[in-house]
């Protein structure tokens, strides 16, 4: 459980999703958005940037951490690096049964939005993270270009309606190469995917103690009307 933040401290949360937006029988029965909650200084990240020195020390090509595209080595080595400092994390997430959305929902700058609204109703009041210093939000950038202003605006928008003066924050969309924090988001929002899409729940496992909630929001059979 990650420690409460305090004035002196800057808490970043970091987001990611796994599955895709293809809303047809082609496409991920699941898509999950996930939130990893930091508190800086890190050790763990610390440590994960040694993990990648050694890599290409041991002649590995390793340029940043992918879940879906390290190799099985590497994989193992990065969550057991994550396993190691679970005392540093705070795992929230989203689980979205697609098929249950409603076609006026599905388009990327509308879905996301009030899928991350959800996830943060979740994350922020409970953990009562208005006692940081600052919060600081990096979101994994958005494969969807044209759209992209408008994303991130009304994200800004979601953010300043849950945050509101309690406490400053700043909203970031970067590359996950950028940040050795949205890499960590990335493998736990992988190991949380692979459990709903495919039921393999050996990753999970290992992250399961510091999940604080994996809200699905149609267990109740809920429709979400625009």
């Amino acid at each position: 459980m990650l420690p409460l933040p305090n004035k002196d401290r800057v808490l970043y949360l970091f987001l990611d999703e796994s599955g895709n937006l293809d809303f047809t029988p082609k496409g991920t029965k699941y898509f999950v958005l996930t939130c990893v909650g930091l508190t800086q200084p890190s050790p763990l990240l610390n440590t994960l940037h040694e993990l990648k020195l050694s890599f290409l020390e041991d002649g590995q090509d390793c340029e940043y951490f992918h879940c879906s595209e390290d190799n099985k080595f590497v994989r193992r080595a990065v969550f057991r690096t994550i396993a190691d400092n679970l005392n540093e994390l705070s795992i929230d997430s989203l689980i979205v049964e697609k098929r249950k959305t409603i076609p006026p929902l599905r388009a990327y700058n509308r879905f996301y939005p009030r899928m991350l609204g959800y996830l943060l109703k979740h994350v922020l009041p409970r953990e009562n993270f208005t006692r940081a210093k600052k919060i600081i939000v990096i979101a994994d950038s958005y494969p969807d270009k044209r759209n992209r202003k408008a994303i991130e605006k009304a994200v800004q928008q979601t953010l300043s309606k849950m945050i509101g003066d309690s406490c400053p924050f700043r909203f970031y969309s970067h590359s996950s190469r950028s940040h050795l924090g949205l890499q960590v988001a990335d493998y736990c929002a992988w190991a949380i995917f692979r459990k709903y899409e495919r039921g393999d729940t050996s990753s999970y496992d290992r992250i399961e103690a510091v999940i604080n909630s994996e809200f699905d929001i149609f267990r109740r059979g809920t429709t979400l009307y625009h």
